[in-house]
């Protein structure tokens, strides 16, 4: 039987490497340098790519890729350890070459590019010499494929597109757009003529494509793929939402303790009141049960394919998003009027949850898509009652244990005696 909730001593080597990384290197890199790996300055990017050495010497570059599309092939349950601690640090993502929205869109260039795509493409993504976005979502039907009106009509020997494209994230400062089409995924640098982003939102841009003129090889995967292509991108992007969820709720629920045995108030310390406790009890239960949700699932994952595990991995989704919003909440809460300041990660946290609730499918979407697999491994029971209704039960029981009571009188006298005396009840 396995069934094991320990991690090798190798990798937990890894983990401990990683963990003290991100301490000494990494948080600091970050509070000096915000966004460190897009910075101009030269001394600035040969630091980075200093550490980023580290980061490829101990094996742990682009580890969200499976071996065989060029990455290390840890799997995604020992990837989920990783996020765990990679996600409490904003700065740690780019520098593990990790990021979003570059990882999904790489995974994408790695699972259907030609080798030209992906010597043209992925490996200057992997090495973080070029920087994509995720073009997908649009004003008039947010995600729901079905509604999208963005097209590409092929002209000779370049692809044509048209159409408005919305929250696409760090579109403004990509090199690359993966634009999806109702006819297939493109590829279109930014620069290219036609191309205009809209000076609002600064951050998930909203993208106009006016007669936008590719070369035809543009095209990812087959003609008519863009579902499948984006499917095998979200599906991952998902879980990996959640991974990085369990980092951004356990440093909630940290700061949340160490600040109710900080504060007094009352007369004791916050920690001493039964609302206090309540939150950190609550928060504490939800944390450690998503935790195991989320490892499962990657598990899963593991052991099959995202798309054998959607079902979980669409449960994960609306789940971590609800778990943020709440454990942030009570952890700002506790901090009291310094939580909804800036001061502290809290305000940010609260804030991105609803975002969480959102990114890569609005989680009532997914509630509606879990509900309705699971529905699908069911059938009506037959008449009016359930399966389960006691009389059918006690009917079916008795069959089965006729022969036994019929060997032996004695117990047959005693179950008549009981059935007669509970039907004398009524």
């Amino acid at each position: 039987m396995a069934w094991d909730f320990s991690t090798e001593p190798e990798f937990q080597k890894k983990l401990d490497w990683i963990q003290q990384f991100c301490d000494e290197k990494v948080e600091p890199l970050h509070r000096v340098f915000p966004h460190a790996v897009r910075w101009p300055n030269d001394a600035v990017r040969a630091y980075v790519r200093e550490l980023q050495q580290e980061v490829k010497d101990q094996g742990l570059w682009a580890l969200f890729l499976d071996e065989e599309l060029g990455g290390p092939g840890f799997g995604q349950l020992k990837l989920a350890l990783v996020n765990e601690i990679l996600g409490k640090y904003p700065a740690a993502p780019q520098l593990f070459g990790a990021a979003a929205p570059d990882t999904g869109n790489m995974e994408m260039l790695a699972a259907y590019g030609t080798e030209e795509q992906k010597e043209r493409w992925l490996t200057p993504l992997i090495n973080q010499e070029m920087f994509s976005a995720y073009s997908m979502t649009e004003p008039q039907g947010g995600s729901d494929p079905n509604l999208f009106k963005t097209t590409a009509v092929q002209d000779g020997d370049e692809w044509v597109i048209n159409g408005e494209k919305w929250f696409t994230s760090a579109g403004r400062v990509a090199d690359i757009l993966f634009v999806m089409c109702t006819n297939g995924m493109y590829v279109v640098p930014r620069k290219t003529p036609g191309v205009e982003i809209m000076p609002e939102p600064r951050n998930h841009n909203h993208i106009k494509y006016t007669d936008v003129r590719i070369p035809a090889d543009h095209l990812l995967g087959p003609k008519d793929g863009a579902k499948v292509l984006a499917q095998r991108r979200l599906g991952g992007g998902r879980i990996h939402h959640a991974m990085r969820t369990i980092a951004q709720c356990t440093l909630a629920f940290d700061m949340m303790c160490e600040r109710a045995l900080s504060r007094e108030s009352h007369g004791a310390i916050i920690g001493e009141h039964q609302m206090v406790q309540q939150k950190i009890a609550d928060s504490y239960a939800k944390l450690r049960m998503l935790r195991l949700f989320v490892l499962e699932t990657a598990w899963k994952i593991d052991q099959s394919s995202t798309q054998e595990a959607r079902t979980d991995i669409a449960a994960v989704k609306f789940t971590m998003a609800r778990v943020l919003r709440e454990i942030s909440f009570d952890a700002l809460h506790i901090h009291g009027s310094l939580g909804t300041t800036d001061l502290t990660p809290l305000q940010d946290m609260y804030a991105s949850a609803p975002t969480m609730g959102l990114a890569d499918g609005a989680d009532e979407v997914h509630k509606a898509t879990v509900a309705r697999r699971l529905l699908k491994e069911y059938r009506p029971h037959e008449g009016y009652f359930p399966r389960e209704y006691i009389p059918y039960k006690v009917e079916a029981a008795w069959e089965k244990m006729r022969p036994v009571l019929a060997a032996n009188p004695a117990l047959e006298a005693a179950a008549e005696h009981y059935r007669d005396r509970q039907s004398r009840r009524g």
